[in-house]
């Protein structure tokens, strides 16, 4: 192992991580917003309410993230209507076009985590709420939207995780983030074991630093004893 390679590539990996972070962040982010009329919608009694959500949900939980980054990336220049709209200078960047990827599919998995927390949320507490008068809107965000975060929270914390290994595809459409960064070094060093090795602990390091985040969030807001456990 050359510690000297490591050490002497270790900024250069770093800007690449800070890259992963801002892709993952903005993401997460977007996505939960997103996710959250789609879990509403898809949790809904009525099926034409729910259709459209899970049209969305089956496309983008069940085809592959690197085919998606594809479609987008490649395919929305081939469009006419896209190269001439206001849009286009964001989505020929490979950056937005990840950033846009990476929305919409985490948005659709944290959207099925959001339907399963409001649909585990005990039927007593809502007609409780109903009982004092609150309309379901009311309901909705005063009761149920809390109390499903908190359910939720653990199955988002993981989501967070996958999504920033997934960012690893990024490097495919030309983005040095930590992956691409890696290969880059790489071709230049011809030393593959020492720069990837030297990536998958800055991976390691991220995912330490957001799982101890989310547990002190998931302390904060008592998620264990909002369980029952």
């Amino acid at each position: 192992m050359n510690w000297e390679v490591i050490i002497k590539w270790l900024p250069r990996l770093a800007q690449g991580a800070t890259l992963t972070l801002e892709l993952v962040a903005i993401a997460v982010i977007a996505g939960l917003i997103l996710a959250i009329p789609l879990g509403i919608a898809r949790s809904s009694r009525h099926w034409y309410v729910r259709a459209l959500p899970y049209g969305y949900i089956f496309f983008f939980r069940g085809t592959p993230l690197l085919v998606q980054l594809f479609l987008v990336y490649y395919g929305l220049a081939q469009f006419d209507a896209v190269r001439n709209s206001a849009l286009w200078p964001y989505l020929r960047d490979p950056f937005w076009c990840t950033v846009l990827t990476m929305t919409l599919h985490t948005a659709a998995y944290i959207a099925e985590i959001l339907r399963g927390a409001l649909q585990a949320i005990p039927r007593g507490e809502i007609e409780a709420a109903r009982a004092l008068g609150m309309s379901r809107a009311k309901a909705m965000i005063y009761i149920m939207l809390p109390r499903a975060a908190r359910i939720g929270l653990p199955a988002y914390s993981n989501e967070v995780i996958l999504m920033l290994k997934a960012s690893a595809l990024a490097s495919t459409v030309t983005l040095l983030e930590l992956t691409g960064m890696a290969r880059t070094i790489i071709a230049r060093t011809y030393l593959p074991v020492e720069i990837f090795f030297a990536a998958g602990l800055f991976y390691l390091l991220i995912s330490f630093l957001l799982v101890q985040a989310f547990k002190q969030l998931e302390r904060w807001l008592r998620v264990d004893a909002c369980q029952g456990r």
